[in-house]
């Protein structure tokens, strides 16, 4: 799927899961690069730091040797955290960013935020988002696909049809969403033997205009499925991109069941 992830991470006990998130999504022989970046450049702080980074460059190599493929841990020291981050993805020609937010807007810390907002925003590279439930996970039972047109986009449909493979199968299940989606049920089967079942959702047209109420009504909608794996991809909606970090805040913390967003 990808040659070359980039995992940025804060602390220790994020690197594990993330890294084995992301090696499903890897290509054989593939590279995950795993990066922290200390956000100062004052010295004192810098080498204390430094010499704390040990506990997040042993867990990179040790999951790296138990999953067998290539971990590459980066330190680097900046004040400009996000930007650390796209440079880095820049400069080793990354194929994707996978990231987990680390609080929501009642946080009282903006650096998350901040950061979340600018690899959303900037990066060139795929940007894939992860709440904690889909990193405590074992294999979900189905994964859901939501989207607001006819048709699931090109991306995120290849990503479902990936994790159902490394998942033994499961069925993908697209959720199209809105007021002109209606129609009968269909199944159809990609050429790796994925069941791709098409199963509208009608909403108010006055619902779907609300952006604060999107969240709401996707997991609306992937309730009636006994959930799963919630795959959300980028959409246009009023007033502007639907995958913001208010949005994904607003999503991870309401929702019971494991959450991935792309932004391609």
């Amino acid at each position: 799927m990808y040659r070359h992830i980039l995992v940025p991470v804060q602390v220790p006990a994020e690197v594990e899961p993330l890294v084995r998130f992301a090696a499903q999504l890897l290509e054989p022989d593939g590279e995950i690069r795993v990066l922290h970046v200390i956000p100062t450049t004052t010295l004192p702080e810098v080498t204390r730091e430094w010499r704390a980074s040990v506990n997040l460059v042993v867990p990179a190599h040790e999951i790296g040797a138990v999953l067998d493929v290539k971990v590459e841990p980066e330190v680097r020291a900046a004040t400009d955290v996000p930007g650390e981050i796209l440079e880095s993805a820049e400069t080793h020609a990354v194929d994707a960013i996978v990231f987990t937010l680390r609080g929501d807007r009642r946080s009282h810390n903006p650096f998350v935020g901040h950061t979340a907002t600018a690899l959303l925003q900037h990066a060139g590279a795929n940007v894939l988002v992860v709440n904690r439930l889909a990193l405590a996970t074992g294999a979900p039972p189905r994964v859901l696909l939501p989207t607001f047109g006819a048709r699931a986009g090109a991306r995120p449909l290849a990503l479902a049809e990936e994790l159902s493979v490394k998942a033994g199968g499961i069925p993908v299940i697209t959720l199209p969403l809105g007021p002109e989606t209606g129609g009968p049920e269909s199944t159809d089967r990609t050429s790796r033997g994925v069941p791709i079942v098409h199963r509208p959702v009608t909403f108010s047209g006055s619902l779907l205009g609300r952006r604060r109420r999107l969240p709401e009504l996707i997991l609306a909608a992937a309730a009636r499925e006994r959930y799963g794996l919630l795959l959300v991809g980028e959409a246009p909606v009023a007033g502007g991109s639907l995958l913001t970090r208010r949005f994904l805040e607003e999503l991870f913390r309401r929702a019971p069941c494991p959450v991935l967003a792309v932004r391609a």
